[in-house]
Parts: C-alpha cells; sequence; structure tokens
C-alpha cells in the first residue's frame, strides 16, 4: 500500500479519522450478524467487548489497530450452528495458546524463519479473497455496490465528507426507506453477564475449528499486520511477540463476559489506512460507536444489521482487496513468483495451505540455486 509520508500525532478525532473507524466494517458486519443470528450469541455482549477492545488498542498502540472476529472459528459456528458458549469458549481456549507461544519464544523463533515476500503473498491471497466476497455482496444489487465504489473514488481524500460515513449515512436512508425499523428498535441499557466457560466447551471448540485458527492468525494476523505495520509507520513498529501477546489478553478477558473470538488483520488494517485513519483515535472512535449499539441497541441489532444494504458493504471491501493485492508490485523474479505460488493456493485452498506451499516452494528454489539448477540470488530468496 501507498504510505502517507505526512507526521501525525498519536490521537485525533475527526471525520478522517471516523470515516477510517468504519473501514472494517465489512467483515465485522456479515460474521456478526451470523453469530448473533444462528449462535444466538448475546449481541450486547458482542459489540461492549468488541468496543471496549478497540478502546485498547487505540490508547495502548496510538495507531489504527484492526479488532475483527476469528474468521475460521466464526464461520465454522455459523456454518455447523455452535451454541453461544462454545464460541466464547473457543476465545479463552486460544487465548492461552497465544500466551503459551510468546511465553515459550516460539513466536519469536518463527519470525525468524518467514521471509517477507510469502507475507506479500498472503496479503495478496487476502486482497482476492476479499475481492471475490466483495463481488458476491454486491451482486444481488450491483448498482449499490458500484455507487459505493464510485463514492470512494471521488471522495476517499475528502476531508469534510469522507467516503466511509458517506456510504454508512447512505446505508442508513436507505436502510430507513426500506424497513420499517421503528417498531423493532428496542431501546435499553444492558451490559454482559459475567461467566468462566467450561473446560469441556474450551476442548470442544478448540478441537472443532480453534486449532484450524492458527496458522491463518499466526499468517495474517500476526505477521502479515506487523509487516504492514512497519510499511505504513514505520516509526511505530509493532513486534509480531507484542500482537500475539495482546491478542492473548483481549481473548480471555472476552471470553469472561460472552464476547466472540477476536483477533487482528492486515486486511482490517488496510481497510482502515486506506479511508483515512492515522491515529489511535480511529479505534476509540469505532469502540465508542460499538458501545453504544451494544449498551442500548443490543436487543434490536440484528434487525438492524440484518436490514442493512450489504451490497455497500461489498463496495468498500472491493477497494480494500485492490489495494491490499497491489503489496506484490515491488517484488521482481523469484520472490514474485512465490509470491503467487503462496497467494494462488490459499485463495483455492486456505492460507495455512498457501503459506505452507510458498514456504516449501522457497526452500525448493534455495536448494536449486545452491546445486546451480537453477539462476537466483540466494539473498533475494
Amino acid at each position: 500500500m501507498e504510505r502517507d509520508t505526512a507526521q501525525y500525532p498519536d490521537f485525533a478525532f475527526n471525520m478522517r479519522e471516523l470515516a477510517g473507524s468504519m473501514g472494517d466494517f465489512g467483515t465485522l458486519f456479515p460474521l456478526a450478524v451470523g453469530l448473533i443470528a444462528v449462535c444466538r450469541m448475546d449481541p450486547t455482549a458482542l459489540f461492549v467487548m468488541i468496543g471496549l477492545t478497540n478502546i485498547a488498542t487505540g490508547l495502548i498502540y496510538r495507531l489504527p489497530m484492526p479488532v475483527e472476529p476469528k474468521k475460521v472459528i466464526s464461520v465454522a459456528a455459523i456454518a455447523q450452528g455452535w451454541p453461544a458458549a462454545l464460541v466464547t469458549a473457543s476465545g479463552l481456549g486460544l487465548g492461552l495458546l497465544w500466551f503459551l507461544l510468546v511465553i515459550t519464544g516460539l513466536v519469536s523463533k518463527l519470525v525468524k524463519k518467514i521471509p517477507t515476500y510469502l507475507i506479500r503473498g498472503i496479503q495478496l491471497a487476502l486482497g482476492i479473497s476479499l475481492g471475490i466476497r466483495a463481488v458476491q455482496m454486491m451482486l444481488p444489487e450491483l448498482w449499490l455496490g458500484a455507487l459505493a465504489i464510485a463514492i470512494i473514488l471521488l471522495l476517499r481524500e475528502n476531508r469534510y465528507a469522507p467516503a466511509a460515513v458517506v456510504i454508512m449515512v447512505l446505508g442508513i436512508v436507505v436502510m430507513v426507506f426500506r424497513e420499517n425499523l421503528a417498531q423493532n428498535v428496542d431501546l435499553g441499557i444492558g451490559w454482559p453477564r459475567f461467566s468462566i466457560p467450561a473446560w469441556s466447551d474450551v476442548w470442544q471448540a478448540m478441537v472443532g475449528a480453534g486449532f484450524a485458527q492458527v496458522p491463518l492468525t499466526i499468517t495474517n494476523a500476526v505477521l502479515a499486520t506487523a509487516t504492514m505495520i512497519r510499511d505504513l509507520f514505520p516509526e511505530k513498529p509493532v513486534s509480531e511477540r507484542k500482537l500475539l501477546l495482546n491478542m492473548g489478553v483481549m481473548n480471555v478477558a472476552s471470553s469472561f463476559f460472552g464476547g466472540m473470538p477476536m483477533c487482528h488483520g492486515s486486511g482490517g488494517l488496510a481497510g482502515q489506512y486506506y479511508f483515512g485513519a492515522r491515529t489511535g483515535g480511529a479505534n476509540i472512535l469505532e469502540g465508542l460507536i460499538e458501545l453504544t449499539l451494544g449498551i442500548f441497541l443490543g436487543r434490536a441489532l440484528l434487525s438492524i444489521l440484518t436490514a442493512f444494504p450489504m451490497p455497500l458493504i461489498g463496495g468498500m471491501m472491493f477497494m480494500v482487496g485492490v489495494q491490499l493485492a497491489r503489496v506484490v508490485i515491488e517484488l521482481r523474479r523469484w520472490p514474485l513468483y512465490l509470491a503467487l505460488l503462496t497467494a494462488g493456493v490459499s485463495v483455492a485452498f486456505n492460507m495455512a495451505v498457501g503459506f505452507a506451499a510458498g514456504l516449501l516452494g522457497a526452500y525448493a528454489v534455495r536448494w536449486l540455486i545452491r546445486r546451480g539448477t537453477i539462476e537466483g540470488n540466494l539473498e533475494e530468496v
């Protein structure tokens, strides 16, 4: 992604940051609807916990830092109809696993052995996957998706009417005209309740999808996110160890209050940055929005989120996918080929398999270069 070379403070609260805070809604909205509707998760708990986590990460990192549902867990839970207790328990299991990786130092050893071009391949795969998902979301009403893209192209740099804010307002207008929301909006103050997940649920959730989540989190939420932060905010680098430790804390804490399993992600960061987020203020603003929704509209959130025109979100996701896919432009020769291999296998299967294919390919290329079978520079590979 292209880096804005201007210097920004740790916190800003303006229209640009507000627009950037909405750049990650494309991931949050669909999965939140599924977890609430299918798994019967408490909307108040889900939004209050992600809101508090956003505010905390904004204060800690002082830069945009996406907080998203863990995709493998969320998709498996929705597809298989997990009960809410099982979804919550998965957060505790994964949080404890992240602590273990940090304490043992395994994450630091892993980081040293992963070539940057493989991370670019993962980012490319995520961009392609986001683009495909975005087109699927836009197809029911392609004109709305095209309108969102047009608004982004026209207003993304506008300080007074940022694209993401305009799109959200447009979505609310469309929603109000199409749906009789007044009868579904049940105002009332709610707050999450404390409970400890059962260890049997923790193990069942980890076997069901938790262990499958690990490679995706390591590659996308840790390695790719840390790399992107160094690209976009070189003056504020965040180590892979700190990202993993933070995810351990937020998942364990969330699991005690009925929240969903959460992670960071390079796609979410790309979305926030693309729509204008440059400081920790974006996370704080997003957190305040989510807290307000959870506390005052918790019981009506399913109706509201279901009624929101998703083709508009699809248009936003499509443009973020394009930006993510551009990360391989600067690669050449074997790093480019291996990044494309990683991306292709990731899109065809999943990111864990794609990452493994890219890593095996890298070792094979190094071996062939040493033998003189193929031409190449070992320092590049």
